[in-house]
């Protein structure tokens, strides 16, 4: 008995020991997800059908972005196939109007000015057309009537000019005398209607526009003021710095289509990210000479070349003494130069000519002849140019290096006001501001060109004597005396 318990004991710790040595299983906290514990599942492997619809769709996809490429190719080539096309619209219309005179000529400035205006002051109108509809009254009549107080100034000064210069409209003098007093008293009504349409709710807003209309009063107006001056002195001053600006344009764009950036990465100015130095560079090389030619060859026609000073509606025969500087004329340069230069490299220059001595005396100078035993003394080189080439070759420097800042600032603009560009007249160049953006600077520069350096005086036989029928009895006597006397001397 006592060994059966001890067996029956033992297998009852033996299994007891069993059950604590068996791992514990300790319940979750919370509840598996789904695939904790779920046996991983093997890729499933597309079916035919889907390999063709995706293949189909990748085939579609490649399809759009090759249309999409080829409509951008098709709107670009018809881009610059309108450009081309109105571009050479334009300057047949400008040739035929300075067929036309002069008086058609200062009629197109006044009509692109009111373009000019319209454009640069609906910018931002459109903006804020919400704002003014309805709560600043007479914003646009007071805006326009700006434009109408400086065009009349500006116009009628000139007219005060003409009157002046020419002997026959003297009994137009009432215009000379007036014309100051009616201009101010238009700029005091003007004045008093701006002011009296404030509102005090958006009088900051009002002030604002108040001085963007005046910004583009100077830009349009003020710096185009001398621009009839230019016409009236000859239509060369005024169609060649036109087209040296156009053709500085048409330039720029070439080279900049061919060597854009490849040779100067960095853009030429940050306000126009698609101006490069290429185009920058090389339209002012070509520019420079295109003016030094078109110069040389528009100097051979008095219709270009002579001034007149009266108002004409046909267009009739221009004869006049030409200016010396539209003769051709000889120029010697320096022999000087020369000799900064290596003898081989001046050789090559066209129209060289090597003087020699003969027998080494200075005073026997002679064209040197291959073989002879004379000794080489200087270069000489002799030119036949017109003195207007070299006129305008200054006007094509400033037209080039200068001239394109008055397009950056178009450019600003547009770009302060989130617009492509400032109307759509003109297909493939946008309005007329885009077109004249660079005309403003060319057009004053050339009169102040003109005034410093080729018609330093301005008095006129007819301008004594429109002077001189405005002095008393007394004055008209002791001028004539001191005529007399200075014609004894």
């Amino acid at each position: 008995m006592l060994g059966l318990r001890q067996r029956t004991k033992t297998a009852a710790d033996e299994q007891q020991q069993q059950q604590q040595l068996q791992p514990q299983i300790v319940a979750p906290t919370s509840r598996p997800q789904e695939n904790d514990y779920a046996p991983e599942e093997s890729p499933v492997k597309p079916s035919l059908d889907e390999k063709q619809d995706s293949a189909a769709a990748s085939a579609a996809s490649q399809f759009d972005m090759a249309k999409m490429k080829v409509k951008e190719s098709e709107s670009r080539k018809r881009k610059i196939i309108d450009r081309i096309v109105y571009g050479v619209l334009m300057i047949s219309l400008l040739l035929i109007i300075l067929y036309g005179g002069h008086v058609y000529t200062c009629g197109l400035v006044a009509f692109i000015e009111v373009l000019l205006f319209q454009e640069l002051v609906r910018v931002r109108y459109n903006e804020n057309f919400s704002r003014i509809e309805d709560t600043i009254p007479l914003f646009r009549t007071t805006q326009w009537s700006w434009f109408v107080t400086a065009i009349f100034y500006t116009y009628s000064d000139f007219a005060s000019d003409i009157v002046k210069r020419n002997r026959e409209l003297h009994h137009f003098s009432w215009i000379v005398k007036w014309q100051t007093l009616i201009s101010f008293g238009i700029y005091s009504f003007v004045f008093v209607l701006t002011i009296a349409t404030l509102q005090r709710d958006h009088i900051r807003f009002q002030i604002n526009q108040l001085c963007w209309t005046i910004v583009v009063l100077f830009l349009t107006v003020g710096q185009l003021k001398y621009v009839m001056h230019n016409i009236f002195n000859g239509l060369i001053w005024f169609a060649l710095p036109v087209l040296l600006v156009v053709s500085n344009d048409i330039f720029a764009y070439v080279f900049g289509m061919l060597c854009g950036r490849k040779f100067i990465r960095r853009p030429l100015i940050k306000m126009s990210p698609n101006k490069t130095w290429e185009g920058f560079i090389g339209a002012f090389f070509s520019t420079m000479v295109f003016g030094w030619y078109m110069s040389r060859f528009l100097a051979q026609f008095t219709w270009m070349t002579c001034p007149v000073n009266k108002f004409t509606f046909f267009p009739d025969v221009l004869d006049c003494d030409a200016e010396p500087i539209f003769l051709e004329a000889k120029s010697i340069f320096p022999s000087q130069i020369f000799e900064l230069i290596p003898s081989h490299i001046t050789r090559l220059i066209p129209g060289i000519v090597e003087i020699c001595s003969v027998d080494r005396d200075s005073a026997l100078l002679t064209p040197c002849v291959s073989g002879s035993p004379h000794v080489h003394h200087h270069f000489e080189l002799e030119t036949h140019v017109y003195p207007i080439q070299i006129h305008f070759l200054a006007l094509s420097l400033f037209a080039s290096l200068v001239a394109p800042f008055g397009g950056f600032l178009a450019s600003a603009i547009k770009r302060a006001y989130g617009v492509k560009d400032f109307a759509s007249m003109i297909p493939g160049h946008g309005g007329m501001m885009d077109r004249m953006d660079c005309q403003f600077l060319m057009a004053l520069c050339t009169w102040v060109h003109y005034n410093a350096f080729v018609k330093i005086y301005t008095v006129s036989v007819s301008n004594l004597l429109y002077l001189f029928k405005l002095l008393s009895d007394s004055d008209k006597k002791m001028f004539i005396a001191e005529v007399e006397a200075l014609m004894k001397k």
